[in-house]
């Protein structure tokens, strides 16, 4: 069973992996270069965006050599490549916020579209992405034959686009963007390194070799230290983000369940999970609950497994809110006289349509020699005014005489009860 688990097969030297990993760390020349061009690419995808060139973005993007780098050098015990990896990766950094804010700053276009948006808000999901896409990426790397998954790992893991937003945040002044990309590009470097570390240490790659033993042991400790430094904030990262993950979604049965199900019309919603005690925030669109009916539900809470929490609604003597409802009012009363507008015009249509396979039918048995017909309404010009007509036009196996044609002709005029019919042939 442990062959189909074991990594050392298919697996590169080791001497080899660590110098392309020394190699990819350094953000000069044509590395820097390629950066900024993927920064800039990446900016116009979250302008307009366009997920396809986004992800083009992150595929021609270096940023994962020095995030790797540091991996490898904390697993290692290698304090020069820890420093040279952050040190590049502080520059990456730099220049791709750099980049991205002078984009955003000269663009027409600030709208935060929602590719940017989903860049602002960091969940579990970005953590468990982040550390098992830096997985993936480093047992490539490691690998002989490197195969499909580094294009794979460069878009899972999206290195780009949160740094590509935070820089919108700044050239748009919106701190909140700014810090929750900033917090998620993070959050991806963190979790990459550790599963970098991991895989090093699973492969047991040997640790740098010191003349001094007293220096070996220094640099050890200082590696120890900076890698405990680094775990456990990430711990406490991801359990913070996976009880708030947890509230949303306990927050939102709990909406669905007692207030929506219960036909009301939920307008607006604001779940402050920060706050002691934690805030639900809603309005209804016409409803005004009572006092003892918010009781009852706010005791409703830890039915859900919603503690240290309250419901807080807010009522039509809320400016916001009766803005907001007087907005879903108006579109409502909008859409109602859209719906009549289409029906008005239908029902003209079905005046103007007739049905020719049953008037031909009945025309029929009148002239036997006629093959087919067709009917509709129409206006002419008439001097300075539109005349109404009504216009069959027909095709007959013989021609029709004039007494037929005459025929047809009141026969037309009785059936549809129109006075002026025209016959065309």
């Amino acid at each position: 069973m442990n062959r189909f688990f074991d990594l050392h097969k298919g697996e590169e030297d080791k001497r080899i992996v660590l110098e392309n990993v020394r190699t990819s760390i350094s953000f000069t020349g044509s590395n820097l270069w390629i950066l900024m061009a993927a920064v800039f690419i990446a900016s116009i995808g979250l302008n307009v965006n366009s997920t396809a060139v986004i992800i083009g973005a992150m595929l021609i993007s270096p940023l994962m050599g020095p995030i790797v780098g540091a991996g490898f050098s904390l697993g290692i015990f290698d304090f020069h490549l820890l420093r040279k990896s952050l040190k590049n990766l502080l520059i990456a950094t730099v220049a791709s916020l750099l980049v991205s804010t002078i984009y955003f700053f000269l663009s027409p276009f600030k709208e935060a579209q929602s590719e940017l948006l989903a860049r602002t808000s960091p969940n579990i999901y970005d953590v468990l992405i982040a550390f098992f896409g830096g997985l993936v990426g480093v047992i490539a790397i490691t690998r002989v034959e490197k195969g499909n998954p580094i294009p794979g790992v460069a878009i899972a893991t999206a290195l780009m686009p949160p740094l590509c937003t935070a820089g919108y945040g700044l050239a748009t002044g919106n701190f909140k963007f700014f810090f929750g990309a900033l917090f998620l590009y993070t959050i991806n470097c963190v979790f990459i390194g550790i599963a970098t570390f991991f895989i090093v240490k699973y492969l047991k790659y040997p640790p740098v070799n010191f003349v001094n033993k007293k220096e070996e042991k220094k640099v050890q400790n200082i590696v120890t230290i900076v890698s405990v430094l680094i775990l456990i904030p990430s711990v406490y990262f991801a359990y913070s983000l996976y009880q708030e993950q947890k509230f949303r979604q306990e927050v939102n049965e709990f909406i669905e369940n007692e207030i929506v199900d219960k036909g009301n019309t939920l307008i607006y919603k604001k779940i402050n999970f920060l706050s002691n005690p934690k805030k639900i925030e809603l309005a209804l669109l016409s409803k005004k609950l009572t006092e003892q009916e918010i009781s009852v539900l706010n005791d409703k809470l830890s039915y859900y497994g919603i503690d240290n929490t309250s419901v807080i609604f807010k009522h039509n003597d809320d400016e916001n809110i009766n803005l907001l409802r007087d907005d879903i009012l108006n579109e409502v009363s909008k859409s109602d006289e859209k719906d009549k507008k289409i029906l008005e015009l239908e029902q003209e249509i079905s005046k103007n349509s007739f049905d020719d396979l049953q008037l031909l039918k009945e025309s029929k048995i009148l002239i036997p020699k006629l093959n087919s017909i067709t009917i509709s309404n129409n206006n002419f010009a008439q001097g300075d005014s539109l005349v109404a007509k009504t216009i069959l036009v027909y095709k007959s196996s013989e021609a029709l005489t004039n007494e037929e044609e005459v025929k047809l002709k009141d026969w037309a005029q009785q059936r549809l009860n129109k006075k002026n019919v025209e016959i065309f042939k």
